[in-house]
Order: structure tokens, then sequence, then C-alpha cells
């Protein structure tokens, strides 16, 4: 009888990168989580009676397709039931997509620094991470990624805006770099933060996935609707496209008390509550910007709910500076300090180290 070592998992998942959840700061500590990209605001009282009620019937499966939230998203967005598949959360969805799509011999590109979940799907899938470093502006160069495209590509993500810095590509560049991409590789606009942006020239990806059969669109709750506790995203993409992320969907993935929640909100009366609450983080967004420059840090243009500071090497102690002054932030080690917009107060907090910091 030989003797058993247990059970081998894959040797390629050696090495897998943990995602880092934004910090909550230490217990006891009254703290301002400026960390996860979350909304302040909580959910509206029409999203919570939506939830109590839908809690009651928590002994049965939820819709197996989240039907009612495929519906309702097919009417706000005007595109066919069958193009809009709804999972756990966007980067659930993102995992479909990759799992669907791209496996051992495949590549996936993105631009780096980007969406820290990429390089995990990837790795996850079987597939190989291409990586394309960011312009010196901290946004996507299109030019190099399109250079960077091979017959192995599969999947491309344009995070738009970019995940951590915020920057967005507009619509001339994006549809130059569309144009490159070969009809059989898959680009995934990952519009997780599209609420946010006001820059008329960013374009709405879902005004270009209808003529291009190789765009689909990835879009959340958990941001601008403050859904982020309970696991709801989506993609919109063509039919055959979109059949293919539900083949290697999860089972019952979105509880029912999600998906009312997401059919909630995009009630005409709540979303435009939910928008208004929007309007508001836009504004603290600029204030927050425009102190920043007025006392000396390069912020790229940020058309998200968060900004982005090129603090280098001295990361980490503007991290702790910021824990220590009751906001927790969340830091990339030797690159820079991505911060959360959120309440008045917690931003001034946050502003009055970014000032300390340079004086």
């Amino acid at each position: 009888m030989s003797v058993s070592t247990g059970p081998v998992p894959r040797a390629d998942l050696r090495g897998v990168p943990t995602y880092k959840p934004g910090r909550r700061g230490a217990a006891g500590q009254r703290v301002f989580k400026l960390s996860s990209n979350e909304s302040p605001y909580p959910p509206l009282p029409t999203v919570l009676s939506a939830i109590a009620e839908a809690a009651q019937q928590t002994n049965r499966y939820p819709d197996l397709a989240a039907t009612p939230v495929v519906e309702a998203l097919a009417e706000s967005l005007q595109v066919p039931a069958e193009h809009v598949v709804v999972g756990c959360g966007s980067v659930g969805v993102a995992t479909q997509i990759v799992e669907a799509f791209a496996g051992p011999g495949d590549e996936v590109l993105y631009a780096w620094r980007s969406f820290e979940a990429y390089p995990i799907i990837v790795q996850v899938s079987g597939a190989a991470s291409v990586r394309v470093p960011l312009t010196a502006t901290s946004a996507h160069d299109l030019a190099a990624m399109a250079e960077a495209i091979t017959p192995h590509t599969r999947v491309v993500f344009v995070c738009n805006p970019n995940n951590p810095t915020g920057t967005a590509v507009r619509r001339a560049a994006l549809e130059a770099f569309l144009d490159k991409v070969p009809g059989d590789c898959l680009v995934v606009l990952d519009e997780a933060y599209r609420e946010f942006i006001r820059d008329p020239e960013v374009p709405d990806g879902v005004s270009l996935y209808r003529d291009r059969s190789n765009v689909a669109v990835l879009r959340t709750f958990s941001k601008a609707y403050g859904l982020a506790g309970l696991r709801v995203g989506y993609a919109v993409a063509h039919e055959p496209v979109a059949d293919s992320f539900r083949i290697t969907n999860v089972p019952f993935s979105v509880s029912a008390i999600a998906q009312a929640a997401a059919v909630a909100s995009l009630r005409p009366e709540a979303e435009k509550e939910l928008l208004e609450r929007v309007d508001a983080t836009v504004a603290e967004r600029t204030r927050v910007v425009e102190t920043l420059r007025d006392v000396g840090w390069p912020v790229p243009e940020t058309q998200a709910n968060f900004v982005w500071l090129p603090t280098g090497n001295q990361t980490d102690a503007f991290a702790a500076a910021c824990e220590a002054a009751g906001v927790v932030v969340r830091p990339f080690s030797g690159e820079g300090t991505r911060v959360t917009i959120g309440e008045p107060e917690a931003n001034d907090l946050f502003l009055d180290v970014a000032k300390r910091s340079l004086g």
C-alpha cells in the first residue's frame, strides 16, 4: 500500500494572487472606510422594503436565470432580454466570461495597473495574462494594447473608467481600437463606474456593442446603486456570446434578495433618487480633486467615485497616516493610493492628511 500525501491541486494554481478587499480599520476604532469604492449611502427605503419582502421567501431557491432582473435591465437599456446575463457581481460575470472563452494556451489582455481581479480570474482559467502598462497619465495605452493582440488572444478587458486610476477612454480612441481587434477576439468593456462619468466624450458601452458582435459590456449594482453587499452584476452581449456566459454560470448565484433589490433599484422613482445621490458624489469628487490639485498633488482626471494619488514609495506611510486620522484608504504598495469619495466629513479628514503630506 502506497503512502498518500493527500489530494494534489492543479500545479498552475500555485502563486495565484490573493484579492485584497478594502480594509475596515481596527476593531473599536471609528474610521471612515474609503477603501472599497462603496456608496456612502444606505439603500433607499423602497429598496429596503423589497429586500425585507424577499427575505420571507429565503426557504426557496431564487430564479435560476434572474429573469426579473434580466427583464428589467432589457427594458431599461433597450436591448433584447436574450442579450442580458446576470451574475454574482460584475466580478462573477467577468469570471464566467473568461471561463467561457479562454483556457490553457490562450491569452487574456488588459491594461496594468487595472482591476486586480483580472490576473486572478485569468490564472484560475488556465490562460495567460498579457499586461500592457498604462501611459504616463495613468490611462489605457490602446495603441500598445492593439499591438499586443496575437492569434492566441481570446479576451481583452478595457476597464472604463479604469480601476484604480479613474481615467477613462474616449469614444474616438475606443472605436479606433475596436476597429483593430480581430472579430474572433472578445472585447469586454468593464463599466462598473459608468454612472459617475460626466465627460460627454466617454461613450456608453451599450451604444458600441449594438453593431459589434465581439463586444460585451460589464456592469454592476454594487457602486452607484449601493448594493455591494448583495452581489448583482450583469453583462450585455449579442446572443451567441451571452449564451456562452450562461454555460459557465454557477447555478443560483444571485439570491432572491439580491434580485428583488436590483429590480426595485431600476424602478423609475428609485433610480432617479439613486442617481441624484451619484450627482452628490460627483460634486464631492470635483471638490476633492480641485483641493488636491490646489495643494500640488498631480491627480489624474477621474470619471469614477474615487481618486488616485501617485504616492510611490511613500504609499504605505501615507495609508497609515490616513488611518491614524480616521480614514482607511486602499494602498498599492510602491505605486499609489486609491481613495473613495465618501461623506464630506470623511473626505475632509483625507484631504487634511494629503495637505500635510506635501508640507
